[in-house]
């Protein structure tokens, strides 16, 4: 495998794939994304504009089958840093883990380990960030969709040394697999302090 580290603008090229990438994995529980790839290249573009963007993408053979993002939270949507703004955070010491997405069979081969490696590796390097966070979905115990023996990543996470902030919580909206239209989402928060 393949592993870059793209900053900024680097990402351009890879737009179209990384789209692809997320909406495919994000169509599996708990997001239940049914994702389009104009509207995944609008979201992406956030990365360009933001010089202190990462993202970390693997390719197998010249396929991407992982990606995993990051950028300061202070370039992030309102959406995303309203709740440290109520709380009294300091979004410019804040940077933001987006998204880490690995098909089904690059799983299980340490890519989400090093994922969180290498986006806390460039909040430090960047000189200027006290925590990392990133956000999750919540979904109900008994959701519909919940495939049998699902386990949440929340222990994987805990390893990572991040902890569960669940009165830091926002909402995001996109439309389920089973859904006629976009509904309200609840998202809530996972931080570590970078030391």
């Amino acid at each position: 495998m393949d592993i870059q580290l793209l900053k900024g603008p680097q990402l351009e090229p890879c737009i179209e794939e990384l789209a692809q990438l997320r909406i495919s994995v994000f169509r599996e529980f708990p997001y239940l994304y049914d994702g389009d790839l104009a509207y995944e290249a609008g979201y992406l573009s956030i990365y360009l504009r933001s010089p202190d963007s990462v993202c970390v993408l693997v390719r197998d053979q010249g396929q991407v089958v992982g990606a995993s993002t990051g950028l300061p939270l202070a370039d992030e949507t309102e959406q995303f840093q309203r709740p440290f703004v109520a709380a009294g955070w300091n979004t410019g010491q804040i940077f933001y883990c987006a998204e880490s997405v690995v098909l089904p069979g690059w799983r299980g081969r340490g890519l989400g380990v090093r994922f969180f490696q290498e986006r806390e590796a460039h909040a430090r390097q960047l000189g200027r960030f006290e925590w990392c966070a990133f956000c999750a979905v919540q979904r109900p115990q008994d959701h519909p969709r919940r495939p049998t023996g699902y386990q949440p990543l929340d222990a994987f996470w805990t390893r990572r040394g991040y902890r569960h902030h669940p009165e830091l919580h926002t909402e995001y909206h996109w439309r389920d697999l089973d859904e006629a239209e976009e509904s309200g989402k609840s998202m809530s928060f996972w931080l570590k302090e970078l030391v």
